[in-house]
């Protein structure tokens, strides 16, 4: 068995051995502050599981993810109160990012306030949906979307942190594509009619689609966030999965170059250019998901020589680390993470399934000899 194939297998046992009975994915087990599950990362996670078939361990996940929605409708009602009051808030009073695997929030210091994972999570349903060739919504599911698209519809345009737990004063771009694309493809499963304030989702979608559109940089790329002259690998995320632009829309092709000239280094992307997290090294996520930009675009030898540098990165038991360290924007910040939380989190549950992903963009994309390729990665 070649190194491909060792990960495509770990890959999928990892995936599985970290979700719990109750459908929860848990980001890194051996990683104490990854001990969560996050909505964004399990619906990539979940989108993978899709991907191979697996739609069972997907449909868990997703309704996993439907009762913590709805646990959380008293929070989502006060806070639409207090909105129609005009009262101060607090961090508290929006909806966490991450959640123990029984629903409850994390109550640390940590940022929690991230809506990118709530857009993502009606894009994996439809994906999910799609999948099943279900014509409808199934009804346990109806509450928890109806009441996800009050809160984006709410918060959507409020800084929060970005999909690192960075940046909370800011509007960041890439997770308003995901919220756009969460909103795009769940559309057709909805009855919009007459339960739905502020028109439908497509008139929703388009509305964030053209805030975007409206606050690019004035060198015309999107920013990491609004605002910023730096760019971030997630920006990727724009066009895939969730469709806001075009591969070949100028704008996106002009960030896909800045992206490349100062965050792709030797094979590995890392996620922006002043990020010193265990030194800003290179990310797996990202490499792959460089390449499947790369794969949609008919740039195959590019996407290969990313996707070869990710199978390298595989440890002897065939796990993938979050980030390496070998190549970072702060090599001395390196040891002060190592410090503070121990090494790396190995393995990410989130590379593996990004791996899977790409792996399989791979093989549908190409129309050479995809065996021989595999023995050469």
């Amino acid at each position: 068995m070649d190194r491909r194939q060792i990960l495509r297998q770990r890959s999928e046992e990892i995936i599985f051995t970290n979700q719990t009975a109750g459908g929860a994915i848990i980001a890194c087990p051996s990683f104490s502050q990854y001990n969560y599950s996050w909505f964004r990362d399990g619906a990539f996670i979940a989108y993978a599981m899709i991907r191979i078939g697996r739609l069972a361990e997907a449909e868990r996940f997703l309704s996993w993810g439907n009762r913590v929605v709805i646990s959380s409708r008293e929070k989502i009602d006060a806070l639409g109160d207090k909105l129609d009051k005009g009262e101060a808030l607090s961090i508290r009073d929006f909806l966490g990012a991450r959640y123990t695997p029984e629903g409850e929030e994390d109550e640390s210091d940590w940022p929690n306030f991230q809506i990118d994972g709530y857009g993502t999570w009606l894009w994996c349903m439809a994906e999910y949906l799609k999948a099943a060739d279900l014509s409808e919504l199934p009804g346990v599911w109806q509450t928890g979307v109806e009441l996800t698209i009050r809160y984006l519809r709410m918060v959507w345009q409020r800084p929060n942190s970005d999909c690192w737990e960075e940046f909370p004063d800011e509007v960041h771009p890439a997770t308003l594509a995901c919220i756009y694309g969460g909103l795009k493809r769940i559309s057709p499963w909805l009855d919009q009619e007459g339960n739905e304030e502020g028109g439908t989702l497509e008139v929703f979608a388009e509305e964030i689609k053209s805030f975007v559109y409206n606050n690019l940089h004035e060198d015309g790329y999107f920013p990491k966030y609004l605002g910023s002259d730096l760019v971030d690998a997630s920006l990727l995320w724009i066009a895939l999965p969730f469709g806001m632009a075009d591969l070949k829309d100028p704008v996106m092709v002009k960030t896909v170059e800045l992206i490349e000239e100062k965050l792709l280094e030797e094979g590995g992307v890392k996620r922006y250019a002043e990020d010193t997290y265990y030194g800003g090294g290179q990310w797996i996520i990202h490499s792959c998901w460089l390449a499947w930009y790369y794969y949609e675009s008919g740039r195959m030898v590019e996407a290969d020589t990313l996707m070869e540098w990710v199978i390298r990165q595989q440890k002897d038991d065939g796990s993938l680390p979050e980030q390496t360290t070998e190549i970072t924007n702060e090599p001395p910040m390196v040891k002060v993470w190592e410090q503070r939380w121990g090494t790396v989190a190995t393995p990410l549950v989130w590379s593996h399934a990004m791996f899977l992903i790409v792996d399989q963009v791979c093989s549908e994309s190409r129309s050479f000899n995809y065996t021989r390729f595999e023995k050469e990665c």
